[in-house]
């Protein structure tokens, strides 16, 4: 499938969605977003989605591609983006979370939003699609699983750092705030700030003993 090619892509897309979503209208609103995700990305971040494509064919392992459409769905939705910040943060300090008290989060960052509820509500439920979170014994409360998730391949990990850089407001982050974002909750990642260092895709400035600050280089961050 070419990248730019929608048409191609709105049929790629709706033969997986036409199982698990088999009403036609739901099934449209699906294949459009699936086509935001993985192909209109690709008119903002074309280096981060090109790579994206490629890394998904090389993938052998199911879990790796939850890395991919995550990070692709943090470049195509900056309500997605704030609503995985306000989930990261709750459960940080809880050991569940629940829809009530993300939205009331995101009132207080966005403001109360007419389709702000149901908005929620879809990021919710596609997290417990990807296995990001899981139910638990309280009723409408759902946590991150006990493991973080894990990919062999470095490349993967250095895509979602990028990806993570590109959406976030700031040009910069210390390397230690990056792997911590809250939006990178249910990921863990074992790059150190040299790995980073030896590709031409981040420029690393040290700042003092060890505050290492991360940015992209000017040529990726579009």
């Amino acid at each position: 499938m070419h990248p730019h090619d929608e048409s191609s892509a709105a049929g790629s897309t709706d033969g997986h969605t036409r199982e698990c979503v088999p009403h036609g209208a739901a099934r449209q609103v699906a294949t459009g977003m699936l086509l935001n995700i993985w192909v209109k990305t690709g008119e903002r971040y074309p280096n981060l989605q090109q790579e994206a494509l490629a890394l998904f064919a090389q993938s052998q392992v199911p879990s790796d591609r939850v890395w991919l459409h995550y990070g692709l769905t943090l470049l195509a939705y900056d309500f997605f983006r704030l609503g995985l910040v306000a989930i990261g943060r709750l459960s940080r300090y809880s050991e569940g979370v629940t829809p009530k008290a993300i939205k009331q989060r995101m009132i207080a960052e966005v403001g109360h939003l007419g389709a702000l509820d149901k908005a929620v509500d879809r990021i919710v439920a596609s997290l417990r699609d990807w296995g990001v979170l899981t139910t638990t014994a309280q009723r409408h409360t759902y946590a991150p699983p006990p493991a973080r998730r894990q990919t062999a391949n470095p490349a993967i990990e250095r895509w979602l750092l990028e990806v993570a850089l590109a959406a976030h407001p700031a040009q910069d982050l210390p390397f230690a705030d990056l792997v911590r974002l809250p939006e990178l909750f249910p990921f863990h990642f074992t790059l150190n700030v040299d790995d980073l260092r030896q590709t031409a895709r981040f420029e690393i400035q040290r700042q003092g003993m060890r505050w290492d600050m991360v940015r992209l280089a000017d040529a990726l961050r579009h």
